[in-house]
């Protein structure tokens, strides 16, 4: 604790510190020399090119990809064309940008996922430097030609390449240049000497450095803040100029002293400071430059490489990596000597309180007389975050839950999520993880999208116990780790199907989020089948299942699981997809196989495609459905003798079932067409089309009542419906002579009341009294009351002795009948009495 600021470098207001992160796990030979690197921001993956060793210049390059740490990912010869740039994007690919233009894409495992070009011009030319950036829509990659322009990709998930404008006078490649993103536009400013130029989409301007010196020469050396905010021109004279990237702010300008360019410039910032500072690197010395005429300056032995990141630079050597800062305010409060900070106060009284010493007692007093415990605690709590060392973590963050025994109404909440959070990142700075990240970048990143890195690593096991142990929910934590542990459990080629099935089953379970068919499309697309088929077994949703056994061509498995599933969608979306893939015959072999299925498809057909349907009764020779089939669609015919040739076919087809009355009813309608067409064309009726009892009604009401006999006997028309309508038809015309004709003919099946109440209807009282004699005894009462005759329904009520029809009668009469109702009561009474 004593020794913590013994490696702080003062400049101007702020302090710098170098903090050891790792000594290298890699063995490299000859270091970083003649080694084209690329290492990711954000405590990201290293990549090396390194050139063939002079002994075997027929070698191929090697392509190295390693941890922060320096342990070995993977590694393969490179087979491609030569290298201009390496670079990494934000989802830690990387890419690999050739003379030719082309860009090829690798995972971190070093696994080739895609490529593409910069565009047919820079075929011919050549790229002369490229530089791989990240801007607000993604990964962007810049380049210029052989023939002095630059082309632009600002995403290349959404390729568009861009032309810029070409540059006046441009006779050589540009001494150096940079890619700025200002106001979601991407621009490149390129120095020509005593010259600064910005090229956007459209045009070419000259600009020049607010406060530049007049004897500060050209620039040759350029770099950009991690944010884009601020930028450095270094010049052939030595002074490096800094100020916003907008050329409209000037911060400083350093004389360094130096008259070559540096190797490396790379900006040194934390987020909200005011005191922002300039690395730069030559060969051996690496100095800091700030707002200030003064430098840090640190000597270097090996070749490096500088990785700017959002809170310091990190520098990575052949043997070990360092990181370097600006030491936080909140520990320069702390740690300075002879700090009287809260913080500073706090930390020494718990260091007493642990030697027993009543200087304890004393230093909290001061801090309390100044009503700054809680301000203390809060210093040794975001302290603790800034550290590295866990031993500095475990002080501060002893001290402050010391100064929280003293507080009454402190929240705890920062103080366990900073022991949390920094739990989490002491297990992932690990050598064996290689993630050095700060408190800071944490913060940045997010814990979402450092669970998803160490997910992409293989990381599996600590990602889930860091996602218990932060509580996170499963489908967000657990569940997607899992996930994506299963996706590349299956392409272990070194295991058998049944034993990866069983390995993820065990491990996943029922875990929520995760999808079975998403692991076992996974299976699929390693081109092991019959692993995927096992892993869709787990999976609980039909729905989920089906699609991917039809890409599978499992059509039949398919259709099963679509069936066992009872969602009717899902049947007939395997039975379409059969439908479409397979010949007619095997199609409907398949649905035999499956009688819901072929059950649903019949039905489908019924309203969709009717001839589909006749195919599928001739098939399965259902002679009672084909002949059924026939009917309906002679319903359908409008020419006669379409529709009679159905009817003839369904008449084949019943008397195969065995179906003889259906066979009689369909010649029955046949007869009746024929009986139709013959009155259309004599009489010219109109009958076509018309059922049986619609074809009476029309002869009748047509007064054609020698063919209504002859449809009545040819077709065995039941009596009492010929005479129901033939009544009817006779009385609404008021032909009373034929209807009394007609109720002579022959004994009536219908009784002669209903002549009395059809008559009646029709409003012909005289018609109806002609039949209220000839109506049966225990019909008299009603015909007399159908046509009002209170006294004749009276007597025949009295003469049958009948209560409940005297009583029908009482009902009916009004006072004036008093004489009528004293003779029914005296009746009913007699009645009674016997």
């Amino acid at each position: 604790m004593a020794f913590i600021t013994a490696t702080w470098n003062p400049l101007g207001e702020a302090f710098y510190r170098k903090s050891e992160l790792y000594e290298m796990c890699w063995s490299i030979r000859d270091g970083l020399r003649d080694s084209l690197v690329a290492a990711a921001p954000y405590g990201g993956p290293i990549a090396l090119l390194r050139e063939p060793h002079r002994r075997s210049p027929s070698s191929r390059p090697q392509l190295e990809i390693y941890s922060a740490s320096g342990v070995s990912i993977t590694s393969f010869p490179w087979k491609s064309g030569p290298v201009v740039q390496l670079g990494w994007t934000v989802s830690d690919e990387l890419l690999c940008v050739q003379e030719d233009g082309s860009v090829l894409i690798y995972d971190l495992f070093g696994s080739f996922k895609r490529h593409f070009s910069m565009g047919q011009e820079v075929v011919q030319n050549q790229v002369l430097e490229a530089k791989v950036f990240h801007s607000p829509y993604g990964t962007g990659v810049a380049i210029v030609t052989g023939s002095f322009r630059f082309t632009l990709a600002t995403n290349i998930d959404d390729l568009k390449l861009r032309r810029l404008p070409e540059v006046p006078g441009l006779q050589g490649k540009p001494s150096c240049w940079v890619v700025l993103t200002q106001d979601r536009q991407t621009k490149v400013l390129l120095s020509t000497g005593p010259e600064l130029y910005i090229l956007d989409n459209t045009s070419c301007t000259a600009v020049c450095p607010p406060g530049l010196s007049p004897q500060a020469g050209s620039v040759v050396h350029m770099s950009v803040s991690f944010s884009y905010k601020y930028l450095a021109l270094f010049t052939d004279t030595g002074h490096l100029w800094t100020g916003s990237s907008h050329l409209q702010e000037k911060l400083s300008e350093v004389d360094t002293k130096k008259s070559t360019p540096p190797k490396q410039m790379v900006w040194c910032r934390r987020p909200k400071s005011q005191q922002p500072s300039v690395v730069l690197m030559w060969d051996k010395l690496l100095m800091v430059a700030g707002v200030c005429n003064d430098t840090i300056q640190f000597p270097i032995e090996d070749p490096c490489v500088l990785v700017g990141e959002l809170d310091g630079v990190r520098i990575i050597s052949s043997t070990n990596q360092e990181l370097l800062q600006e030491v936080p305010l909140v520990c320069q409060d702390i740690f300075k000597i002879a700090s009287m900070a809260p913080g500073a106060l706090l930390l020494e009284a718990h260091r007493e309180y642990e030697k027993s010493s009543q200087k304890a007692d004393e230093y909290l007093r001061e801090i309390k007389e100044q009503s700054m415990l809680g301000e203390a605690v809060r210093q040794c709590v975001e302290a603790a975050g800034h550290e590295y060392d866990t031993n500095t973590q475990k002080s501060l963050l002893r001290a402050a839950s010391f100064g929280k025994c003293f507080l009454t109404d402190f929240s705890p909440d920062p103080f366990v999520s900073t022991c949390r959070e920094l739990r989490v990142l002491n297990a992932v700075r690990e050598s064996s993880v290689g993630l050095p990240l700060t408190h800071t970048q944490f913060k940045q990143m997010t814990l979402q999208v450092l669970i998803d890195r160490l997910v992409y690593r293989q990381f599996y096991p600590l990602a889930i116990e860091i996602c218990r142990y932060l509580k996170i929910p499963d489908y967000q934590g657990v569940s997607r780790v899992l996930k994506h542990w299963a996706s590349c459990k299956v392409q272990q080629k070194d295991l058998s199907d049944e034993a990866i099935a069983r390995a993820v089953c065990v491990k996943v379970g029922d875990s929520p989020g995760v999808s079975y068919s998403h692991i076992a499309a996974k299976a699929y697309e390693c081109g092991r089948t019959e692993l995927a088929i096992k892993l869709l077994d787990f999976e609980a949703r039909s729905g989920e299942q089906v699609p991917l056994l039809l890409k599978m061509k499992r059509s039949q498995l398919a259709l099963s699981k679509a069936v066992e599933s009872g969602d009717t969608d899902l049947v007939y979306t395997v039975v379409t997809y059969l439908k479409n893939e397979m010949n007619r015959g095997d199609f409907f072999m398949t649905l035999r196989n499956q009688p819901v299925a072929l059950s649903l498809y019949r039905q489908f057909c019924k309203l969709q495609e009717q001839e589909t349907l006749k195919d599928l009764y001739n098939q399965d020779d259902d002679h009672q459905e084909l002949a059924n089939y026939y009917v309906t669609a002679s319903y359908r015919e409008k020419r006669l003798e379409s529709r009679l040739s159905l009817l003839q076919s369904a008449v084949d087809e019943y008397n195969k079932a065995k179906n003889e009355f259906a066979a009689k009813a369909t010649e029955d309608e046949m007869r009746l067409l024929r009986f139709q067409r013959k009155l259309d064309d004599e009489k010219g009726a109109g009958l076509l089309g018309l059922s049986l009892q619609a074809t009476m009604e029309a002869l009748l009401a047509l007064g054609l009542h020698k063919q209504a006999e002859q449809l009545y006997r040819d077709f065995r028309v039941p009596d009492k419906r010929y005479w129901w309508l033939k009544l009817k038809s006779l009385a609404e015309k008021e032909e009373w002579e034929e209807l009394e004709k007609f109720s002579k003919s022959k004994k009536s099946p219908i009784g002669y009341l209903a002549f009395v109440e059809v008559c009646m209807k029709c409003n012909n009282k005289y018609e109806a009294k002609k039949y209220v004699s000839k109506v049966t005894p225990e019909q008299k009462v009603k015909a007399h009351l159908a046509i009002s005759d209170l006294e004749g329904a009276a007597d025949a009520a009295i003469e049958r002795k009948n209560e409940s029809e005297m009583g029908v009668v009482l009902s009916r009469c009004s006072v004036s009948d008093r004489l009528l109702i004293d003779r029914l009561n005296r009746a009913r009474a007699s009645a009674a009495k016997k």
